[in-house]
């Protein structure tokens, strides 16, 4: 009688080290999936620049949708991530999308024109001192965007060269979370 009892006590010990195995096994291949998504879909990148301020402060730390716009295209108020150029050392800014391909943007008298009209910003945004480039009406062209940062009178942007009008093929991401500072950890809003 003792013997069946040690028998089925090896049994049971067999079926619990399998069901481990198996948890470990399917644990494993989700931090795996997660690890791929991070590389593909998602980057993170720290802001170097004041620019931004105070909307995003410099060293605050971000995720960035790396798939947002082989999706879809940025809007007007989307906080996006760029290059300049190609170049594969060619440094990443942060700045927020205010004109879209097809569109005239001019900056006059301190206010953000779009097609002749006067852009109202969901925020408040200081008077622009220096319309740069955008003294002049601006055509945005198919697959560029003009782009500005928050700390507007403090910001190289789309209104001077070596910025100008941002490339879609350029633009790496839209920042979507917050990860550091811990007390600013969260999504973030675009307006």
């Amino acid at each position: 009688m003792s013997g069946k009892v040690s028998g089925a006590k090896s049994f049971f010990e067999r079926d619990a080290v399998k069901e481990v195995l198996v948890w470990i096994f399917q644990i494993a291949v989700v931090l795996a999936c997660a690890v791929v998504a991070a590389i593909f879909f998602f980057q993170t990148v720290t802001m170097q620049e004041g620019s931004m301020e105070p909307t995003l402060a410099s060293g605050d730390r971000f995720f960035i949708n790396r798939m947002a716009y082989k999706l879809g295209s940025p809007k007007r108020g989307d906080l996006i991530v760029f290059k300049t150029s190609s170049k594969q050392d060619a440094s990443l800014h942060i700045k927020r999308v205010i004109g879209l391909p097809g569109e005239t943007i001019q900056i006059k008298d301190g206010q953000i024109l779009i097609n002749g009209e006067t852009y109202k910003e969901g925020r408040d945004f200081p008077s622009i001192s220096s319309p740069g480039l955008a003294e002049e009406e601006i055509t945005i062209q198919n697959g560029e965007y003009f782009v500005l940062g928050d700390n507007r009178n403090n910001s190289d942007d789309s209104r001077y060269g070596d910025v100008g009008n941002v490339q879609k093929k350029y633009i790496e991401g839209k920042i979507w979370f917050t990860a550091g500072p811990l007390k600013k950890i969260g999504l973030v809003k675009d307006k």
